[in-house]
């Protein structure tokens, strides 16, 4: 691979409790062993890896590597995507769920297949969705979720699926649903007492859950997933159907397909971007499809 264009990549160290830092050299290995030109920079708090990215495209780069999980990859998109894209995204899997890459196809523990894919140049034009001022690239969700990756935030002696697992079993007890009205594409829908809303780019979510089967990352739409609220013995059913992907058709789940949404909440909601807590600026919010607006380096 000797005279590749150089391939910068961005490490977050403290994603998955650690493994990014632990990768910094074999990943590094992974790419000198193909002959990959690299530069490298470590995040040092967090939303660095949206100034670093800048900072690199800048400079020329065109192929950016991101070492870490969903969030680390969704704010070094952001900078792709709000640069006017013209850059490749490469993944190297080293957070806590790492959803996307399960979408993708990219393996989540083998460094060297991984550079093997940046090597090779394969690309997707992937979908993104917009909310607020973000774009995600996996998913945005509100409610059940939200209480899991906060409940996460006290748990230091678990990791990866495992830990949104035990969390999830946790908040099965402990989430009391909440209110919202949804439009979608323009027409509306109603209120709804709901225990989650999730609107998915990719197919999986949460470490492994498979919310969305069907979803396709180059339609240009949201597959919409609304879990009514219900008392605990039917949450912890509809909880394995999920993990097995076979919660569609269940009659407290309701699936949509469209480009756009509209919520209107009772006050402003907190929500998760690639697994990334946010607290909206608004009780009523947009969520958008941008069609193909990120060329990921991935199989095809």
């Amino acid at each position: 691979m000797a005279g590749s264009p150089p391939v910068y990549i961005v490490f977050n160290p403290r994603s998955g409790k650690g493994r990014g830092e632990r990768l910094v050299q074999p990943v590094l290995a992974a790419f000198a062993e193909l002959r990959l030109p690299v530069e490298y920079a470590r995040t040092t708090r967090a939303g660095d890896e949206t100034s670093l990215t800048e900072a690199a495209l800048a400079r020329g780069f065109r192929k950016i590597v991101a070492v870490g999980g969903d969030g680390t990859w969704s704010n070094v998109g952001n900078a792709i995507v709000r640069a006017g894209g013209g850059a490749q995204l490469g993944l190297v899997s080293a957070g806590t769920g790492c959803d996307l890459a399960k979408s993708l196809g990219i393996p989540p523990k083998d460094v060297p297949a991984c550079a093997r894919i940046v090597a090779e140049g394969k690309t997707r034009l992937i979908d993104v969705g917009r909310l607020e001022n973000r774009y995600f690239l996996n998913v945005t969700g509100f409610g059940f979720d939200i209480a899991v990756i906060e409940d996460s935030w006290t748990v230091r002696y678990l990791g990866g699926g495992l830990l949104y697992l035990y969390c999830a079993l946790r908040q099965m007890y402990a989430f009391p649903g909440f209110p919202v009205e949804i439009e979608v594409d323009g027409r509306a829908l109603g209120r709804r007492e709901l225990l989650m809303l999730v609107f998915a780019n990719g197919r999986v979510f949460g470490g492994g859950f498979q919310i969305a089967p069907q979803a396709d990352l180059c339609d240009g739409r949201f597959e919409m997933m609304a879990f009514r609220n219900m008392g605990l013995l039917k949450r912890l059913g509809l909880m394995v159907r999920l993990l097995r992907g076979r919660h569609e058709g269940a009659p407290e789940v309701e699936s949509l397909v469209g480009s756009s949404f509209t919520l209107r909440f009772e006050a402003p909601p907190a929500y998760e971007i690639d697994g990334e807590w946010i607290r909206a600026q608004s009780r009523e919010l947009r969520i958008e499809s941008v069609p193909r607006a990120l060329e990921v380096l991935a199989p095809t």
